[in-house]
């Protein structure tokens, strides 16, 4: 078989050799609008119908938007909070809570449920259960009380595990309040976010810790 030369009499190159040469990364972007929204949890949270901006917000936000809801309350309506977690579990947006004084009660389980969870120095959260009352005939309320009881403790488990254990979650049930201050929550964040980088998990709530002002 006859050799191939070149031109210039030399052996041309092999294929690979003759590929076309990697010349960098070429760079392909997307622009997509970003919007920051602040809603202010102050006081005492009352009746649903009086947050429905904040759950539209939350329901409609995209997965570019950045939600922050400042904490300072005392706590306040069971029903109410909860809307509150589950607007914020269900938004695309990704969710900052920031407490800025006190998150007590309701307030507190709030504060638990952001994507991203913002601790200033001097702050307190307290956790305890539930106060209301009931009417009705007798047969009703011992009906209301137990479907209520059963009602917070699956909603404590749920959104405070595993920031409180199940130890901490059972006292709060037979009454006792569970206060901390803000170095214990940067501390038991910081160590939450520790097992969970150890393990590989990708959990969405609770959220990660970060201190200092927003």
């Amino acid at each position: 078989m006859p050799n191939r030369t070149t031109p210039d009499g030399t052996e041309p190159d092999s294929p690979e050799e003759a590929t076309v040469p990697f010349n960098g990364l070429i760079r392909y972007e997307r622009q997509m609008p970003i919007h920051q929204i602040s809603y202010y949890l102050c006081g005492d949270i009352g009746e649903p119908q009086h947050y429905t901006e904040l759950f539209y917000t939350l329901r409609t936000a995209s997965e570019t938007d950045l939600i922050y809801l400042h904490l300072n309350s005392p706590g306040g309506e069971f029903d109410t909070g909860l809307q509150i977690i589950n607007n914020i579990l269900a938004s695309e947006a990704h969710v900052i809570t920031v407490l800025e004084a006190r998150a007590y009660s309701m307030a507190a389980l709030i504060f638990l449920s952001g994507d991203e969870l913002v601790i200033h120095d001097n702050c307190q959260l307290m956790f305890h259960i539930y106060s209301g009352s009931f009417a009705g005939r007798g047969n009703e309320q011992q009906a209301e009380v137990i479907a209520v009881g059963k009602w917070f403790e699956k909603a404590m488990g749920r959104i405070c595990t595993p920031f409180l254990s199940d130890a901490e979650i059972g006292k709060i049930l037979k009454g006792s309040d569970l206060w901390m201050d803000s170095d214990e929550i940067r501390r038991r964040l910081m160590r939450l976010q520790r097992a969970r980088t150890k393990s590989g998990a990708t959990r969405k709530k609770p959220g990660t810790a970060t201190g200092g002002a927003v």
